[in-house]
């Protein structure tokens, strides 16, 4: 849930970034310090293939500091633990030991047709129980949002794709 997902002027801007903040809101109440959040943050020298992403994209280059990779005001002040990575996929071993072996790890955030669904692949291969909660992400078009959707859904038992509403047991 970073700025440079949520500035509209940003290259990497998920039009629907407010919809999905929105869902994130809602999860936070159920998980409390359970929650971790992710942020994509540049390597200081890409390597390999990564360099030819950098030169597609000059503007990502830069510190790990600088504002566009901080998280959102709405969640800075929310996040317990913030884990950085310089890869789309987050399935690191610090988020594999918070999670457990067998266990199960909810996802929602940006871009559900990158870093989510990067997440959520090696996540199942690891053998945890992933969650996409759909209407807590947004992509970086609703037609890329939907596609990486049904991907993921074809995982099924290893994923699931559900909604804010069904994994809190609420009404909408």
């Amino acid at each position: 849930m970073q700025r440079v997902f949520a500035d509209a002027g940003s290259p990497w801007a998920a039009p629907r970034y407010g919809e999905a903040a929105a869902g994130v809101r809602r999860l936070l109440a159920g998980f409390g310090d359970r929650v971790t959040f992710t942020r994509f943050v540049p390597p200081d020298e890409p390597v390999g293939v990564w360099r030819a992403y950098y030169d597609r994209w000059p503007f990502a280059r830069g510190p790990a500091d600088a504002a566009r990779w901080r998280l959102t005001d709405d969640f800075a002040d929310r996040a317990r633990h913030v884990l950085d990575a310089p890869t789309f996929g987050k399935w690191t071993p610090e988020l594999a030991g918070l999670t457990g072996p067998g266990g199960r790890l909810v996802l929602a955030g940006v871009s559900t047709d990158c870093c989510v669904l990067s997440t959520a692949l090696a996540a199942a291969d690891a053998g945890v129980e992933v969650l996409v909660v759909a209407d807590a992400c947004a992509g970086a078009d609703d037609d890329s949002h939907a596609k990486a959707l049904h991907v993921m859904d074809l995982y099924r038992p290893l994923i699931r794709v559900t909604t804010v509403a069904a994994l809190l047991g609420t009404q909408d």
